[in-house]
Formats: structure tokens, sequence, C-alpha cells
């Protein structure tokens, strides 16, 4: 029997990671303990490196430094990011080793003003790859028409792919298509499969947070039972198309050349209404070959109280039911959706500059 609540986890299938990363977290051993605890990986996004230099003083003498090399704010923070995460790696190491290279990475989001430009993703992923220069990176990309098609040129070349701000089935038809006609041009060039991972982050939280509000508008009794469940209905919904599309003859022919699957990786679980669990997410998103991400508090919170059971696959029905009735109360879900990829895109490419505001107001002081 597992010790560890993320060990006992793990026994379902889940692989939790940390949606955090700070150099004073590195420093003090504080991502060290989550591994020794059963922690897998690691993701990141310029609002938590924003958050970590801003607000600490661990980066000091290495932003004076790259300042006095004369570098551009971009390239200073490239520098202080890419040293935390070569750190987290080389912590990870041993969990991406014993795991085959399954689990243990570490995840790195290109820069978002890039979201709407597949060539420059592209090339922005090949050149962060270098920089990074560890097996276990995953660099994320964000699942918009631009890149989509760049997610399947970048597995065709073998590179370790995160794919952000999913909102939607249809986009997490777009995207397991992207990753499973990458794996055939990567294999018909002779490439070894199984050295090739990738996972389809679905945002939980902000469909509820956004879908609430409409049904609050909504003046109809059925209307406020369907709040705060939308998000998980979305999400169980999403892991049956992955279950069909990971279990069909296609997925075979790649699975026998060593392919791994495209796991589902839950993200934005921490829980944005303070009248729901705040362990709401993370209770009811486990289930077989999925990921949850997850901030030190949501964390801290499901190791204290959470839930662990088989619940992805529970009461598969009543979500579909409550997609319909969604849909029957005049709730478009597939619009609510697309302006919830746009705002999420603004909301990552505003973030990256104000890191960079940041990053030049330390330099200043």
């Amino acid at each position: 029997m597992s010790n560890t609540t993320l060990e006992q986890l793990h026994d379902y299938g889940q692989s939790v990671w940390l949606d955090f990363i700070s150099r004073g977290f590195l420093d003090q051993g504080g991502l060290q303990d989550y591994v020794d605890q059963g922690l897998r990986g690691v993701t990141s996004n310029p609002s938590i490196f924003e958050k970590a230099i801003s607000e600490g003083e661990e980066y000091d003498e290495d932003l004076a430094a790259l300042a006095a090399e004369g570098l551009s704010t971009q390239s200073i923070y490239e520098n202080l990011a890419v040293e935390d995460i070569q750190r987290a790696c080389e912590i990870l190491e041993p969990v991406y080793e014993q795991s085959g290279g399954a689990d243990g990475f570490v995840s790195l989001e290109a820069n978002p003003h890039l979201a709407h430009n597949t060539a420059g993703t592209i090339l922005e992923i090949q050149r962060l790859w270098e920089m990074v220069d560890r097996d276990n990176l995953m660099i994320k990309v964000p699942a918009t028409p631009e890149g989509i098609p760049a997610v399947e040129v970048l597995t065709a070349q073998g590179y370790n792919i995160n794919i952000t701000l999913m909102f939607s089935l249809a986009q997490y038809e777009q995207v397991a298509e992207a990753y499973l006609a990458g794996l055939e041009q990567f294999a018909a060039r002779g490439g070894d499969l199984s050295s090739v991972a990738s996972v389809a982050s679905f945002f939980v939280s902000r469909i509820d947070v956004k879908v609430d509000r409409m049904l609050e508008a909504v003046r109809d009794p059925g209307a406020e039972e369907l709040q705060g469940r939308i998000g998980i209905a979305s999400a169980k919904m999403a892991y049956q198309r992955f279950l069909k599309k990971f279990s069909s003859v296609r997925w075979n022919r790649l699975a026998d050349q060593g392919a791994r699957v495209q796991r589902v990786l839950y993200g934005s679980t921490s829980t944005k209404n303070p009248a729901y669990s705040d362990t709401l997410y993370p209770d009811n998103l486990i289930g077989e070959e999925t990921i949850n991400t997850l901030p030190p508090e949501t964390l801290e919170a499901f190791l204290d109280h959470g839930t662990v059971s088989a619940s992805l696959t529970e009461d598969v029905g009543q979500a579909e039911m409550d997609l319909s009735r969604l849909a029957a109360l005049g709730i478009d879900l597939h619009h609510v959706t697309l302006e919830l990829l746009d705002e999420g895109v603004i909301k990552f490419a505003n973030a990256y500059d104000e890191l960079m505001r940041s990053i030049a107001g330390e330099i200043e002081d």
C-alpha cells in the first residue's frame, strides 16, 4: 500500500505535477521535498516567473550581472528561467529515469506573443530546446488554430510538447490528431517513438468562472444546479474522447512501435469560487493516464483533505446530461470556449509583458 497521497494517486494512474517554480523554492529544497512525497513533474508560465522575480531577492545578483552584460530584458529573463528549469529538470531526472521517460518533466512556456504564429512558434521551441538542453523538458504551445499545426511539426521532429489553453472537445480532437500525425511522420523518418512525450492540457476552473456568471443571468430554476459543474463535465467528456482515441487501430499501430499516449493534463484546477471546496477539481479528475498540475496551495489542500478515487470515469452520463442542459438553457459552450482561448492568450501575453517590465524595474532599482 502506498504511503503518501501522491503515491496513492499514482496507483490510480494519475501523476501530480506542481504548477510553480522559483529559485528560492529550489534553493531551500522545496521541490525535492515534494518529489520525495511522490510529485512527478513541474509546470511554469510567465506569471509564475514574474511573481518569483519581482517578490524575491534571490535573483538580484544574477539580474545585475546579466544587465551589466548589456542583455535585453527578454534575454535576461530567458537566462534566469533556463537556469531554474535546468535545475528543476535535474531534481526530477530520477523520476524521469525510474518512469522510463513517462514522467519527471518540467514545462517551459514559449513566448505567448507567438500564439498566432506557426512558423515563429516552431523556431522558438527549437531555440529554447537547445538553450535548456535537457531530455525531460517539455515546452508549452497553446491550442490556437496556429499553434496546433506547430504541434504536429514539432512532434514529427521529436520534441516533447505540452499543449496548453485547451477548453473544448473540438480542441481536444485537433490536439490529439496533431500528435498522432506528428508521430506517424516521426516514425516514417526512422525516429524513436518512445523518446517523444506529450500532454494535452485541459483548463477546467476557467470554464466554471465564465459559465457560472452566464448561469446567474438565466431565469430558470435549473440553472443554479449547473454552477460549478460544467468544467468537470467538460473534462470528463474530454477524457472519454481520450479513451477512444488511444485505443483505436491507428493508435495501436503507433503503440506497437513504442509510442506513448498523449496524456490529458488537467490545469487551472485551483478553485476560484470560495463557495466551492478547495479540492473540488483534483477530487473529481482522477483517472488512468492523466496528470493534474496544482499550485502549491491547492496541492497542500489536497494532501490535507483530498479524496482519492477513480472519479474521472464516475457519473459520465450525468456529465453528458449537464452539458445538454446547459445548451437547452441557451448557453453555447463552443462559443464560450473560443472566448476563453482568446482571453487565455491575452492573459499569458499580458503576464509576459508584465514580466519584462518587472525585470526592467529591478534593473533600474
